[in-house]
């Protein structure tokens, strides 16, 4: 029996990219089952998350004009990661695989035929990895190459320049809804859900249309959440820090009392200030990143709701039924 395909496209204020893409999809859906690789009811799901424009409307409009077509929508804005989890999380009851891809069109539609290929040879979650960054600044090129290697040194295990386009089977997914944090790092997390995986390489693209909703400062914390949702080196790090320090002064206080005996204490403010102010910027550097993992504890225990899904295009008791 062919596996069922679902791909699952997060959307925010995608009312440009997404009448250019949505035909992408469907097309390779149709092309993948022509080949005899997926079933003929594969399909596309969109997930809106909170868009502002008319994003959802376009959703509507395509699902129903054609069946290859279904979305969800969240009741608020709740970011990409969660975006992609709720689509993954609606999809693992109606499908055999699924694919989770930008809707900007940059990732490689046609590394789906090799995914699909990898699945069907008995692997269960097949990463989409970038085989180059040339169109990339050279900012953002060297930055991301520095995150990769800072989260390995940190012990977070991460695919080397693997993203959120990645193949993952129903199986896995039910094993990864067991995976309750509220602050998400897919990339990352996938890994620890173990299976055998593979990955296939692509070269990323330019958008098709529409501009990124991606800026710096939105990488930048979720590269920060990545390093303290998935390792507890830098409390560690702050550890050693202060053992180091804790020894140095206990060497300066002793010097300090041997040259007072010795008559060479030499009054200054020079030095003391000096002093003052790196342990002073240590400690509010180590209160800052403690007060980090504090914050994150405080939002697990509160166990709110990732996501919440305000309308679908479709039945899904109806659909459930029909499986």
């Amino acid at each position: 029996m062919l596996p069922r395909l679902i791909i699952v496209v997060p959307c925010y204020n995608e009312q440009e990219v997404l009448p250019v893409t949505a035909p992408l999809f469907r097309e390779k859906l149709i092309s993948l089952a022509d080949a005899g690789k997926i079933s003929a009811d594969s399909r596309v799901m969109f997930v809106n998350d909170g868009s502002k424009d008319s994003t959802w409307e376009i959703i509507e409009r395509l699902s129903k004009e054609d069946e290859h077509y279904i979305g969800i929508s969240q009741s608020r804005n709740r970011g990409h990661q969660n975006a992609v989890l709720a689509g993954l999380m609606e999809a693992k009851d109606m499908c055999d695989i699924t694919i989770s891809i930008d809707c900007d069109g940059q990732d490689d539609i046609n590394a789906m035929d090799k995914m699909v290929e990898e699945y069907l040879n008995g692997c269960e979650i097949v990463y989409g990895v970038r085989s180059a960054r040339k169109t990339d600044t050279f900012f953002k090129r060297n930055t991301a190459r520095g995150f990769y290697k800072l989260l390995n040194f940190m012990g977070a295990e991460v695919v080397y320049d693997h993203a959120d386009y990645r193949l993952v089977s129903s199986r896995v997914l039910q094993e990864f809804a067991n995976f309750k944090e509220v602050n998400l790092f897919l990339r990352g997390m996938f890994p620890l859900v173990g299976f055998k995986s593979t990955s296939v390489y692509y070269e990323r693209s330019e958008r098709l249309a529409g501009k990124s909703h991606y800026p710096l400062s939105k990488m930048l914390n979720l590269a920060f959440d990545g390093i303290t949702s998935l390792s507890i080196k830098p409390i560690k790090m702050i550890l050693g820090l202060g053992m180091i320090i804790a020894v140095l002064s206990f060497v300066g206080v002793i010097w300090a009392v041997v040259q007072h005996f010795l008559g060479n204490t030499i009054t200054g403010w020079a030095s003391t200030v000096c002093i003052l102010c790196f342990f002073s910027g240590v400690q509010l550097i180590s209160i800052g990143v403690i007060g980090e993992y504090i914050g994150k504890i405080y939002m697990e225990v509160k166990q709110r709701p990732r996501y919440i899904i305000s309308d679908r295009t479709y039945d899904k008791q109806e659909n459930a039924d029909n499986e």
